[in-house]
């Protein structure tokens, strides 16, 4: 896929590109054998991130082809008492891996951190992930190991919210 000629782009997801961004969704939910939790649908898309504009995405491309994409929003440090970036998803299809692309937007992801004012940049990688995990460790990031990640959904966060 890359050659000396291909031009690589990073750029903002546009709402046109709702329907790509749910295939990559859904690519990297298979990746991660999550496939059957996907209730993302193009239009869920088009509201939450282009017209409430709960989150960010970039889209990576190669020859005006799409290969990746990343979906972040901020969160809020209280012990920072600022803003930071959290990575949802980052994911480059099977055919341009290992050319450099994931890092390329990981580079992005932290510029538009820096831009914005951030100290940090937050995500979560699933435990059997190794090559995700050395790819991680090779770019500096630390993995937070004394924290444990908790979550109410689904019923349980019905019956809290009563």
């Amino acid at each position: 896929m890359k050659d000396n000629k291909s031009k690589f782009k990073i750029r903002f997801a546009k709402e046109e590109d709702s329907q790509l961004i749910l295939k990559f969704i859904k690519e990297l939910a298979d990746y991660e054998k999550l496939l059957d939790q996907v209730e993302a649908t193009t239009e869920k898309i088009k509201e939450s991130i282009f017209e409430k504009k709960q989150a960010e995405v970039l889209i990576a491309e190669v020859d005006k082809k799409a290969v990746g994409f990343a979906l972040f929003f901020h969160n809020y440090s209280t012990f920072l008492g600022w803003a930071n970036l959290y990575l949802e998803d980052l994911y480059v299809i099977p055919e341009a891996r290992g050319q450099g692309y994931g890092k390329k937007l990981f580079k992005k992801l932290a510029e538009i951190a820096v831009d914005r004012g951030c100290k940090r940049l937050d995500w979560w990688c699933l435990d059997w992930n190794q090559s995700s995990i050395d790819f991680y460790k090779s770019i500096g990031a630390k993995a937070m190991d004394e924290w444990t990640v908790y979550r109410l959904e689904d019923q349980a966060l019905k019956k809290m919210a009563k």
